[in-house]
């Protein structure tokens, strides 16, 4: 069905995807079956990220504990079932839009995390006023809006929130955080600590008014974080409208 490196690059995301849906259960991100992590496999190396990639994703209502690499499923992004036999994430659609239309981004998460869930609950973005929130998100976690699972209307409304944004993380309006990244990874990371801020943010707010942060700060500390910080080669940015991240077809 796929050819040698195509098929090499689709077993190691099974296995990379097998051990972050552990990491959500093991940062208390996700609830019985709830929550998933996509990465894009790309087809065609030499020319980048294209409308012929693929994406592995969990299936649907599957529990953590049987999460194997094997019992995640290939689509294309169209969300079309390739490989695999069980039914996809019912979040596919909305993975599948995100690819097409944001080349750049290798990898998605969804949780249901509880205090990022509250802040979307609210339909409330999130302040920047943690130089942590600074360094990942570059400012405000923003809102996006309301949209019924099912079809591509959640993709649609992550790209329109997060096009321009340097922000890799969304809260959809009552429902509740999805996270974008260079690889799936990323996407975790960017989930992990979208909930430690919004725990931390709720927090500070029964205390009185949090100090916000100014913009020119803000910038510097996310432009340091991305390009200086960390071991050579392993920068840490996601890719956002800033940094590369295309605008959709």
């Amino acid at each position: 069905m796929f050819s040698d490196t195509v098929a090499a690059a689709v077993q190691d995301a099974r296995v990379d995807l097998a051990q972050l849906h552990s990491e959500l259960r093991r940062w208390d991100l996700v609830v019985w079956t709830a929550g998933n992590v996509s990465e894009r496999i790309v087809v065609d190396p030499q020319s980048g990220p294209g409308p012929s990639d693929l994406m592995v994703i969990k299936p649907s209502g599957v529990t953590y504990d049987a999460l194997t690499p094997e019992a995640m499923v290939v689509c294309d992004l169209d969300g079309n079932l390739l490989d695999g036999d069980r039914v996809p994430s019912s979040d596919t659609a909305a993975h599948a839009y995100v690819y097409r239309h944001l080349r750049q981004v290798g990898g998605i998460v969804h949780t249901h995390s509880t205090y990022a869930t509250a802040w979307a609950a609210r339909g409330e973005a999130i302040p920047c006023v943690l130089t942590m929130m600074a360094d990942e998100f570059g400012g405000p976690i923003p809102v996006g809006p309301f949209a019924i699972i099912g079809d591509d209307s959640i993709g649609r409304g992550i790209v329109e929130t997060l096009r321009g944004s340097r922000s890799p993380a969304v809260l959809m309006l009552n429902h509740g955080p999805f996270t974008i990244g260079r690889d799936g990874r990323a996407a975790v990371k960017a989930a992990v600590m979208l909930e430690e801020v919004a725990r931390t943010i709720h927090l500070a707010r029964q205390l009185g008014a949090p100090v916000p942060i100014p913009e020119d700060a803000v910038a510097s500390l996310h432009d340091r974080y991305q390009n200086a910080y960390g071991q050579p080669g392993s920068s840490p940015s996601v890719p956002g409208a800033s940094q590369g991240r295309e605008r959709p077809e």
